[in-house]
C-alpha cells in the first residue's frame, strides 16, 4: 500500500532503536521521547489511533452532512488555522472537491468568502481551543453578515472544538450544531479527527474510504519492516548534518506535511525545514544539502514515496514523531508559536505602535530595516548578504494568497539568485506552521515579510480593530520576535499590491543580471 524508494541507507544503530520504539508508540508510550516530556505526551497521542476511532464519528457526521442537505446548505465554508485547515483542504483538493477556506485575516480574502451566496453556505468554525484570533474574527465576521440579511446563524454554522472549550461552551449557549473532538490530538496530527473529516464530508468526499486507507497502513506502522521506521531513520540522520527537506508533492499535500514537521521539529536549536517547490527543476529541489522527497509523483529524488491520501497522513505522523526521538526534542509542544500571539495582542492594545516610518520609499511600496541604497535591488542585496552560509531565506507575506498568488512566484526567482534554500509561507497561517521553526532554530534564518495596503477593510464584529488591522499587527508582532533574535529582517510594504509585487520580482531580475555580469 505504501511504496517507499531510496538509495539512503540508514545507520543499524538508528534502525534498532525505531524497530524498539514503534511498538511502545502503538501503545501510546508517553516516555518515547524523554520523561522531561512524557506528562504532555501522554494527552497528544490520541493521533495514534484516531484512524480506527473515526470509524466511532461516521454516524454523527452523517447527521450534520444530512442537517446540511436538508437545508440546501451546499456552499462548504471552512474557518480554521493550521492542521485544523490544512488536512481539508488537501483532502478536498484531492477527491476535486470544493470547499472554501479561511485562515487568513487578510480583509479582501475575508470579503471575498462572505460576499458570495450566504443563504445556501454551511459555515465550519474549526479550533481546538476556540481561542485562536484568527477563527474567533471570522467567526465574529460570518456571524454579523448572516444576521445583516435576517439569517439566523445558529441554521448556517458547525463548530468543530475540543469537549468544554470556550467555543464549546458559547456554542452549546448559541444553540448551533456542535462535532467535539478528541483532546489528546494536537492540531498538527488532526487529519483523520473531526477537523479534518467533518469539512472534507460536507463538501462530498468519501471520507469512509479515506478513513479505511489509513487504518490499512496504521497495521503495518510497528511492524519491523515499518515504512514510518524507514521514513523517520531516513529524516532523523539527515537533520544531524542539515535541516532542509524538498517537497514536491500533488493537492497540496507538501504544506499540510510542512506544517506537521516543521511545527514538531523546529526547536531548541534542531529540526527539519520542509520547502515546498513547484516542480522537478525548480532551484532547491537538487541542491547541496537537501533531502528531496518526491510523493505521487514520477520524478526522481533521493525519497520517492507513492501511497493514497489516508496512508499518507499515517506514515508521516507516525514518522515525524519517531524522527523526533533520533533528534532528541519533544514533538507535540510548540514552545514559540506564543511569542508572537503575545506580540500581536501588545500591537491590538496599542495600535499607535503600528505607525512606523519607512527607511526607504518607493513609488509603489516601502522599505522597513536598516537598509540603504537608492533602488529596491540595492536594499535587497544588503539584506541578501546577510544571510548565513549554511542558511535559509523564508518569505512570509501577509496578504490574499489568491487575489495576490503572484506573490508565490518570488521563492524559485529568489532561490536562483542566492543559491541558499527558499521557503514561502501565506501570513498569518503560517504561524501555525513554520512560524515555530523559525523562532525555534533562529541563527540560520533570514526573513522577508511582504505587506500591503488595502482597498477596502473589513470590521471584526465587537472589536475595536479591523481585519487589515489585526494582519499588520500580527505581520509587524512576528517581525518584533525575529529581531529580538537578531537575525536578518526585512519587510517589504505594497502601496498597491500588483505594482509592487512586480516592483520587488524586477528588484529580483536585476540582481540576478548583475550577478550574471559580476
Amino acid at each position: 500500500m505504501i511504496s517507499l524508494k531510496s538509495s539512503i541507507v540508514p545507520s543499524i544503530a538508528v534502525i534498532n532503536d525505531l524497530q524498539a520504539a514503534a511498538p511502545r508508540l502503538a501503545q501510546k508510550d508517553p516516555t518515547l521521547w524523554g520523561n522531561e516530556f512524557s506528562s504532555e505526551s501522554a494527552t497528544r497521542l490520541g493521533w495514534v489511533s484516531s484512524p480506527s476511532d473515526a470509524l466511532l464519528l461516521l454516524p454523527r457526521i452523517a447527521e450534520l452532512v444530512s442537517w446540511a442537505a436538508g437545508r440546501q446548505l451546499n456552499r462548504v465554508i471552512l474557518c480554521g488555522m493550521g492542521g485544523s485547515s490544512l488536512a481539508p483542504e488537501v483532502i478536498c483538493n484531492s477527491y476535486d472537491k470544493e470547499i472554501i477556506i479561511v485562515d487568513t485575516t487578510d480583509p479582501g480574502q475575508i470579503h471575498s468568502a462572505i460576499a458570495g451566496d450566504l443563504a445556501h453556505s454551511v459555515v465550519v468554525i474549526s479550533s481546538k481551543s476556540g481561542s485562536t484570533i484568527e477563527t474567533d474574527s471570522a467567526k465574529r465576521a460570518f456571524e454579523a453578515a448572516f444576521k445583516s440579511i435576517d439569517l439566523r446563524p445558529s441554521e448556517h454554522l458547525i463548530i468543530v472544538t475540543d469537549p468544554q472549550s470556550t467555543l464549546h461552551n458559547s456554542a452549546v449557549v448559541d444553540g448551533y450544531q456542535v462535532l467535539l473532538a478528541d483532546p489528546n490530538v494536537g492540531g498538527r496530527y488532526s487529519a483523520l479527527t473531526a477537523f479534518g473529516l467533518l469539512p472534507s464530508a460536507l463538501a462530498g468526499v468519501d471520507i469512509a474510504g479515506l478513513i479505511h486507507e489509513a487504518i490499512s497502513a496504521s497495521s503495518s506502522m510497528a511492524n519491523l519492516d515499518s515504512p514510518a521506521i524507514a521514513l523517520a531513520a531516513i529524516l532523523g540522520e539527515h537533520e544531524k548534518s542539515s535541516p532542509y527537506v524538498a517537497l514536491l508533492t500533488k493537492h497540496g499535500i507538501g504544506d499540510w506535511i510542512e506544517q506537521l514537521v516543521a511545527e514538531s521539529t523546529g526547536k531548541s536549536d534542531h529540526g527539519l525545514l520542509p520547502i515546498v517547490v513547484e516542480n522537478s527543476s525548480s532551484p532547491g529541489f537538487k541542491a547541496q544539502s537537501v533531502l528531496s522527497v518526491s510523493i505521487n509523483r514520477e520524478e526522481s529524488a533521493d525519497l520517492n514515496i507513492d501511497a493514497p491520501l489516508g496512508a499518507q497522513f499515517v506514515l508521516w505522523e507516525w514518522a515525524t514523531a519517531l524522527a523526533s526521538r533520533i533528534i532528541e526534542i519533544n514533538p507535540f509542544d510548540q514552545p514559540n508559536v506564543a511569542e508572537s500571539k503575545a506580540k500581536t495582542a501588545l500591537m491590538l492594545e496599542d495600535t499607535h505602535q503600528l505607525e512606523i516610518k519607512p527607511n526607504l520609499s518607493f513609488e509603489y511600496l516601502e522599505v522597513f530595516g536598516n537598509y540603504q541604497g537608492q533602488s529596491l535591488a540595492d536594499a535587497l542585496a544588503q539584506f541578501m548578504n546577510q544571510i548565513p552560509s549554511n542558511g535559509y531565506l523564508a518569505i512570509m507575506a501577509f496578504l490574499d494568497r489568491f487575489t495576490d498568488s503572484k506573490a508565490i512566484e518570488l521563492r524559485s526567482s529568489i532561490a536562483l539568485l542566492i543559491e541558499k534554500p527558499v521557503t514561502f509561507g501565506w501570513g498569518p497561517r503560517f504561524l501555525h506552521s513554520t512560524g515555530q521553526f523559525h523562532k525555534g532554530n533562529p541563527s540560520i534564518g533570514s526573513f522577508l515579510q511582504i505587506t500591503g495596503d488595502t482597498s477596502a477593510d473589513y470590521p471584526i464584529s465587537e472589536r475595536p480593530y479591523s481585519f487589515h488591522t489585526l494582519q499588520m499587527a500580527q505581520a509587524i508582532g512576528d517581525g518584533q520576535a525575529l529581531k529580538e533574535r537578531q537575525v536578518p529582517i526585512i519587510r517589504l510594504h505594497l502601496k498597491e499590491r500588483d505594482l509592487g509585487l512586480a516592483a520587488i520580482g524586477e528588484a529580483v531580475a536585476e540582481l540576478i543580471l548583475r550577478r550574471e555580469v559580476s
